[in-house]
């Protein structure tokens, strides 16, 4: 027991000054104050954690430590309310997701974070270049149609052909960056942005496509935590593919009661991977309320899986939307065991299994579930 103390003393400056804040994020929002403020949520090489700070004259202050470059999102309330900036204003709130290094960064803006500069930060500047070759991030694309369907007249809310061309525009605009990244990590295979932005190429292209590239990058960022982690995503594809046994998993329910997927055979049941902060999520809810009441009683299930931390905002959104089947969640974020398993990149995420335990469909969403389960059920 004294050898252990010991060792532990020993360690403790080592891992005191591992945690020494390494980077600062400083600035000026207008003039805003109380109850304004600033949110900030980061991770690095799998770690996170969530900050905030009030407006005083709209000046803000953020110190923290990173492992390694850091991807955020920051959020600006001016009521002082995260979740409602996020969640209740459409897709349209005061919210962006800069990456950033171990700086001393300075935001300033005359009206809001959205439109702040940033200067200080090679990082930051690097991003931009990046997004600047391959195309806006998938938030800022949703944010951009979001803003247009706010501007639409009475007429054009009506029209389904309206709402149809803007889904293309959208979907289109995600296939070209997917593209676009694979071109540019190619020929960039030292560029930290390519290879943490691959897990997005990934999304509706074969793992091999994948690989090819991964393989010509760097030994340091194959190496690397968001490296390891893309090689397990595309090795994970050989063990979902369509007619594979579906991976069991065991999660707690919303009550703390251990559900497992081999609970639902003999059943269809759709393995729908969410969190309560992903928007497009929250936007399928609607589509996966209405085919539950077409078809729970002939034999088909939903099985939520949340990549939720906070088991507050989880109850808050299955609440919120009446989802009214089984929810579970291990609550470890992103680090989920069974979003692991899966080999998911991305939230929405799904799996049709069948009755037998096979995987006969993945990522199906909007109208294309709804055919495949018109197709098995009708």
């Amino acid at each position: 027991m004294k050898l252990k103390f010991l060792i532990l003393a020993a360690l403790s400056p080592i891992v005191a000054a591992a945690q020494k804040p390494n980077f600062t994020i400083s600035g000026k929002i207008g003039n805003l104050n109380k109850p304004a403020k600033i949110y900030l949520d980061y991770g690095s090489d799998g770690s996170g954690k969530s900050d905030s700070c009030e407006l005083v004259n709209g000046t803000f202050k953020f110190t923290g430590y990173i492992a390694n470059i850091a991807s955020g999102r920051m959020t600006l309330s001016r009521e002082g309310i995260r979740d409602k900036e996020i969640y209740g204003t459409g897709g349209l709130g005061d919210v962006i997701y800069p990456s950033f290094g171990k700086e001393n960064i300075q935001i300033n803006s005359a009206d809001s974070l959205y439109n702040a500069k940033w200067t200080g930060s090679k990082v930051y500047d690097e991003s931009i270049a990046f997004i600047k070759a391959v195309g806006p991030p998938v938030m800022t694309i949703h944010h951009n149609a979001n803003f247009i369907l706010s501007h639409a007249t009475p007429e054009q809310k009506k029209d389904t052909l309206f709402f149809k061309a803007l889904d293309k525009q959208v979907n289109d605009m995600q296939a070209s960056r997917r593209a676009k990244i694979l071109e540019f990590a190619g020929k960039n295979p030292n560029s930290y942005f390519a290879m943490h932005s691959l897990s997005e190429a990934n999304y509706r292209n074969k793992p091999e496509v994948i690989l090819a590239v991964f393989n010509k990058m760097s030994e340091k960022l194959r190496l690397s935590y968001d490296g390891q982690s893309l090689y397990k995503l595309l090795n994970a594809d050989k063990v979902t593919a369509i007619g594979s046994a579906a991976p069991n998993f065991t999660q707690k329910d919303v009550n703390g009661k251990p559900v497992s997927l081999s609970d639902y055979k003999g059943k269809y049941v759709l393995v729908e991977f969410w969190a309560s902060w992903c928007s497009p999520c929250r936007a399928e809810s609607p589509n996966l309320l209405k085919q539950y009441a077409i078809y729970k009683d002939k034999g088909f299930e939903i099985l939520g899986v949340s990549v939720d931390s906070d088991k507050a905002k989880w109850l808050e959104a299955i609440k919120k939307d009446g989802l009214t089947w089984t929810q579970v969640s291990d609550l470890k974020g992103w680090e989920s065991e069974a979003r692991k398993v899966y080999g998911i990149s991305g939230v929405p995420a799904n799996f049709l299994i069948s009755p037998d335990g096979k995987i006969v469909g993945a990522h199906l969403m909007g109208e294309v579930l709804n055919k495949k389960l018109n197709e098995l059920l009708n």
